[in-house]
């Protein structure tokens, strides 16, 4: 379940972030400081849940909530807020839950549990969807379920898709598919890995290398990428 702070405050930023980290299957992928910025990021980051603060100094977090909810398949919305009176307004914008500051490690981990049912995961697997990759062999358009994908890889003017029973070259770039699949990873700005199939991060000869499981190669992880591959491991 990825989740994105918005909050302007960094302390009740940097609190979140703490309190999210013990709990299994929770991912806090970014945290925002104004709605300007958390709607760039919902964009990029396609969060399940938004825990989201009401009073911001520009746009506040009900008339962000508002604009969310126009999504065609938006994220939970759970309200973090000092204020109590905001509640009735919350529940009006289709909030999953409110939480009042500060917030207390067993509540959150509730609030999260219920609203796990109403994610994007959650109802990409109830209808049962399955994102399929298309590509060419000669004349023929044949497909690949990216869940089946260990990896992409930058080669020349193209980006070849390593999976199981062999390899495919795609259309699109690592950036697209870095935007259009945010389950992905990127670990250098040649590689992009699927993280189901992470196995290990090791350090050889000075330079960190990934091996993923059913997969011989290992992959470099660049100096940049590091500590963001880190933390979306969990290997902080």
């Amino acid at each position: 379940m990825k989740v994105l702070i918005v909050d302007d405050e960094p302390l009740a930023r940097s609190r979140l972030q703490r309190l999210l980290k013990p709990i299994n299957q929770v991912n806090c992928v970014g945290a925002a400081e104004h709605a300007a910025q958390a709607w760039e990021m919902i964009g990029t980051l396609q969060p399940d849940v938004v825990l989201l603060d009401i009073d911001m100094p520009g746009e506040d977090g009900l008339s962000l909530a508002a604009r969310i909810a126009e999504l065609a398949l938006p994220p939970a919305l759970v309200f973090v807020t000092a204020h109590p009176e905001h509640a009735l307004k919350a529940y009006q914008v289709s909030a999953a839950d409110y939480l009042l500051k500060p917030v207390v490690p067993e509540r959150l981990q509730q609030t999260l549990t219920k609203v796990g049912a109403l994610t994007r995961a959650h109802i990409e697997r109830q209808h049962g969807t399955e994102t399929k990759l298309a590509y060419q062999c000669g004349n023929v358009t044949k497909t690949v379920p990216l869940a089946q994908v260990y990896y992409f890889v930058a080669d020349s003017k193209y980006v070849k898709a390593i999976f199981e029973h062999g390899e495919a070259y795609l259309d699109l770039s690592l950036a697209e598919l870095e935007q259009r699949y945010t389950q992905l990873l990127r670990i250098h700005r040649s590689y992009l890995i699927n993280p189901q199939y992470f196995s290990a991060l090791k350090q050889h000869a000075g330079q960190y290398v990934i091996q993923l499981s059913s997969c011989a190669e290992s992959l470099p992880v660049s100096r940049r990428a590091l500590t963001q591959v880190k933390h979306a491991l969990q290997l902080d």
